[in-house]
């Protein structure tokens, strides 16, 4: 009997190991393949680095320097790179874990590979052989160094694969991810209003965030907690207001770190493409800087770019009713790599489409919703044209293909033009149904196609005023009186947005407060720390002037010196700390339409969170908000909702606030009469922000926390007058 339970105890151990070996090798085998189209090309290009690392790449032809950006990205962040090809993949669970399958999923569910299938070999060639080309890089730099490769059998890529990244990512930059988490879980749907259906109450008209939900919208926005583009501010100023130059000043705030943090780079061939900015992991082209002639910035827009439509159903469930007929609901299986410690899970999850879009089931019934440039990778080409325009109507020509889905433009150029355009492939919706309610599904006549006519876009070029700005408000403040467009003038079934941020108040005051705005006074204004007593601010405050707080001597005096408080976060005030701490909750409250926070309650949490770490309530803010990476340690001003953006942190064991995101890459173009673009830039860490033995892993920040920019070498001969390296990379194919 005991040679028995030893057999069988040993079989058991066996078939555990067995299963072990199993779950922690069978992902890479299973996402093996044998379709991967690699480019026959040979490419060089030479890559001079300046005294901050800044890659600066050249070569003959344009895909020659496309190879060569994703060489020097790579050789300063390829952890990041790998990661953003496995979310292109449908693999990153087996990177990140659920979080991970949560971007999986959601892969699967826009059917981001089906749309790179179907749209890359429509787009033209030189744009094809640009992609390629940067695969071909991404490839070249997995093979030459091995031990960093995250999962197996990730490279080599195609040309379609990084389009498929693409297709993943762009909707989230307008807030899909505001749709599809509610979908899944079966919540109210924030952004939608009107008469009541089960499962779906009617609410209050809410805009969309312009800071994400930390740890729960984003679950399922491939781009992590700190979501795409949630914030940023933009500046113009056109010669006649500067007293000089054309001014465009870039100030998105992005996350400091991930996949949708930017790397700087100037890249230059022989072909015309000539070309200073930055790009997100995955592109190899910038989205946004300035070439010769002129520039642009971006910053997040939120139209109605969504809509909910409610399927009926027959008895299987496999049907769904359509203009009177009933049409079989499209449905794959796929299977979600989940890493869990050393071994990875194999889920499997059903994905449902219909001829409305992807449809999501939940315990309220079978939900599909459509999106403005769904199906669309039309931006591939359109990025890369704007790279090389040369003047305003070849620029605005550009966006007019309504290609790049959304994201305001704002544009300044050496003939002295400033511009903004509220870019946004919002649907071409028929007048008369109620856009802003979950929409019945079987009425084809509620199923667009296509976006708006360019015309129909909230545009300024040339305002009186002689500036524009946007900081992610409604286009209709953002060029002072008299200048200003009028809600008015255009159709309510666009969905634009009404909100104003606290950045927008002070930008709007100051801007139309200024006499000359040359280079002192709007370096004033973007780096300004100060609140607005208006909105969600004169509200918290007014609930704090309300409190009874007799019987807390404590919390009376916070109040106190709040109450007190000069409004700015600029490491000056005593309050500063303390309202750092309390304004957060309340701007993410009003601007995503969360319960209105207890200002008692929250003003105890700040008081506990500074008695606890710094043993009183009114510490030096910079010894509260810090910049951090590896040693490096530095004070910190600004706040959630100012112009100089510390707008989220990790809180560390010692109770400091580590800045995640915020002001991140800013570059300062100038253009003066008769002379060559000159432009400054700087980003919050440095070029190589994995690389903790690269000297450009933290250079920069000195420099960031005292509001200093450096020199953008733009020109060759400034390039070579600083060059640190000069190295030449190159591929040939094998034959």
């Amino acid at each position: 009997m005991g040679k028995w339970v030893v057999r069988a105890g040993a079989a058991l151990v066996v078939l555990l190991l067995v299963a072990f070996v199993a779950l922690a090798t069978w992902e890479p085998f299973f996402a093996g393949r044998d379709e991967v189209h690699l480019s026959q090309r040979s490419y060089s290009a030479e890559i001079i680095r300046d005294e901050f690392g800044v890659p600066h790449i050249y070569g003959t032809t344009d895909p020659d320097v496309a190879y060569g950006v994703a060489i020097a990205h790579a050789e300063d962040d390829f952890a990041t790179l790998q990661d953003v090809i496995a979310m292109a993949r449908g693999r990153y669970g087996a990177i990140a874990g659920q979080d991970g399958a949560a971007v999986d999923y959601v892969y699967h569910l826009l059917d981001a590979r089906g749309t790179a299938q179907r749209e890359y070999p429509g787009l033209p060639d030189d744009t094809r052989a640009l992609f390629d080309a940067y695969a071909t890089g991404l490839n070249d730099y997995a093979t030459r160094n091995p031990d960093e490769l995250k999962l197996g059998n990730l490279f080599p890529v195609d040309g379609v694969d990084v389009a498929a990244g693409f297709a993943l990512r762009q909707p989230f930059f307008f807030g899909l991810n505001g749709v599809i988490e509610p979908l899944v879980t079966g919540e109210p749907l924030r952004r939608e209003y009107g008469p009541d259906i089960p499962g779906f109450p009617r609410e209050a008209t809410v805009e969309p965030a312009i800071e994400p939900r930390d740890e729960e919208a984003l679950a399922y926005s491939p781009f992590g907690r700190d979501g795409a583009m949630s914030g940023s501010n933009a500046f113009a100023v056109a010669p006649e207001k500067s007293g000089g130059p054309t001014i465009l000043v870039s100030n998105s705030h992005q996350p400091l770190r991930g996949g949708v943090a930017w790397y700087e780079l100037v890249v230059e061939s022989e072909e015309g493409w000539h070309y200073a900015g930055a790009n997100f992991p995955g592109s190899p082209f910038p989205f946004l800087g300035h070439n010769r002639d002129l520039g642009w910035t971006n910053t997040v827009n939120t139209p109605d770019m969504v809509d909910v439509y409610k399927l009926e159903m027959d008895k299987s469930g496999t049907r769904y009713r359509f203009g009177g007929e009933w049409r079989e609901l499209e449905t794959e299986t796929v299977t979600l790599p989940v890493r869990i410690g050393p071994v990875v899970l194999p889920i499997r999850r059903e994905v449902h489409r219909s001829v409305h879009g992807p449809v999501i089931e939940n315990d309220k019934g079978f939900f599909a919703f459509r999106y403005g440039g769904i199906g669309n990778l039309g931006q591939l080409d359109a990025y890369y044209r704007l790279n090389k325009a040369k003047s305003l109507e070849e620029w605005e020509s550009i966006l007019a293909r309504m290609d790049i889905p959304s994201t305001n433009f704002i544009y300044g150029d050496k003939a002295g033009n400033i511009a903004y355009v509220y870019n946004a492939a919002i649907p071409d919706r028929p007048e008369g149904p109620d856009w802003r309610t979950v929409l019945p599904g079987d009425d084809p006549a509620l199923v667009w196609d296509g976006p708006v006519d360019y015309s129909e876009l909230p545009r300024y070029v040339n305002p009186a005023s002689g500036w524009l700005y946007n900081a992610n408000n409604a286009p209709y403040t953002a060029a002072g009186s008299g200048s200003d467009l009028s809600p008015d003038g255009f159709a309510p079934e666009l969905g634009v947005e009404l909100k104003q941020t606290n950045r927008s108040r002070r930008a709007w005051s100051l801007l139309s407060e200024a006499g000359l705005l040359d280079r002192e006074a709007l370096e004033e204004i973007k780096y300004d720390t100060g609140y607005a007593r208006e909105g969600y601010i004169a509200r918290l405050w007014d609930d704090l002037a309300a409190l009874d707080l007799s019987d807390d001597p404590e919390l009376a005096e916070a109040r106190a010196l709040l109450l007190d408080w000069d409004f700015k976060a600029d490491n000056v005030g005593r309050a500063d700390a303390l309202a750092l701490k309390i304004i957060r909750e309340f701007m993410s409250s009003s601007y995503q339409n969360k319960p209105w926070p207890d200002a008692r309650a929250e003003l105890r949490k700040a008081v506990n969170h500074l008695k606890t770490h710094f043993g009183r309530i009114d510490p030096p803010m910079s010894d509260l908000l810090r910049l951090r990476q590896g040693e490096v340690d530095l004070p910190l001003d600004g706040g959630s909702d100012t112009l100089r953006a510390s707008t989220l942190w990790d809180v560390h064991e010692d109770g400091r606030l580590a800045v995640r995101h915020g002001d991140s890459f800013i570059q300062w173009v100038e253009w003066m009469p008769g002379q060559r673009v000159a432009s400054r830039s700087i980003q919050p860490y440095g070029a190589a922000t994995t690389r903790p033995d690269s000297p450009h892993y933290a250079d920069q920040m000195t420099l960031f926390v005292q509001h200093r920019l450096k020199p953008v070498h733009f020109w060759r001969e400034d390039v070579l007058a600083n060059a640190k390296r000069i190295y030449t990379v190159s591929h040939t194919p094998h034959r």
